[in-house]
């Protein structure tokens, strides 16, 4: 049973840092991009971050980019995200999920509906 579990939310006040960590269990984790998402209140699930099976590669989206880094341990089966510069529009329930790809050098992907499985989420909270 594949599992996903998201863990480091919590509330920081607007300019501070939070460390997401997101542990797999049950899939063999270096075949898997994996890729961070948020939901806002009121708004659509949304990309933010992804990171290639070995790690050399990543993607981020526009609005975190400069501020977040996401980098993963294969050998502790966990993918991290650093999130520097906290603003309060970053406020929402953060998931990791996890993109199976069989090979190496895949294109990172962005889309939910690319992702097999999902966390269930760790909720951020940036006060201004």
């Amino acid at each position: 049973q594949v599992q996903l579990v998201e863990s480091g939310g919590g509330l920081v006040q607007a300019g501070g840092s939070l460390r997401l960590s997101c542990a797999a269990s049950g899939l063999t984790f270096s075949r898997y991009a994996m890729g961070w998402f948020r939901q806002a209140p009121g708004k659509e699930r949304a990309f933010v971050a992804a990171i290639s099976r070995s790690g050399g590669s990543t993607y981020y989206a526009d609005s975190v980019k400069g501020r977040f880094t996401i980098s993963r341990d294969n050998a502790k089966n966990t993918v991290y995200l650093q999130m520097n510069s906290l603003k309060p529009e970053d406020t929402a329930v953060y998931y990791c999920a996890a993109d199976h790809q069989p090979y190496l050098g895949s294109t990172i992907r962005t889309a939910e509906n690319e992702y097999d499985y999902w966390g269930q989420g760790t909720q951020v909270t940036v006060s201004s």
